[in-house]
């Protein structure tokens, strides 16, 4: 089955160390327009969900969530959890290390839509 968010070996590593520092995390990708596809990165429980928030599934063992009406834009594309080397405003974990988590993407293929798993509810995280 293929999964609707994935991430790169350095993305995962960079989880792993943040959550041995930080405790368990939580992503969210605002779709905003200055770092749109910059997923902020906080201690799980930090962020409040909203009710259209969605998760899409997990990057390791971290949730990667967004609202439903960001998801209107990426339904038909796998998210690709990745890190670049960049300097960004904002809260999220990674900003302290020179570094950002940035959200590429694919799109999927005619034979991957129908098997796709919906996103859950993400209120509950």
């Amino acid at each position: 089955m293929v999964e609707r968010i994935t991430a790169t070996p350095d993305a995962l590593a960079l989880l792993d160390r943040l959550a041995a520092k930080h405790g368990p995390l939580l992503l969210h990708l605002s779709g905003g327009c200055c770092d749109g596809t910059a997923p902020l990165c906080l201690p799980r429980g930090e962020f409040r969900m909203g009710g259209g928030d969605l998760c899409l599934g997990y990057a390791g063992t971290t949730p990667f969530c967004m609202a439903s009406s960001t998801f209107s834009y990426w339904e038909h594309s796998q998210v690709i959890l990745d890190v670049i080397q960049a300097r960004g405003g904002g809260f999220s974990l990674e900003a302290p290390d020179g570094v950002r988590f940035a959200a590429k993407s694919r799109l999927f293929t005619d034979e991957e839509l129908p098997g796709l798993a919906k996103p859950t509810a993400a209120d509950a995280l």
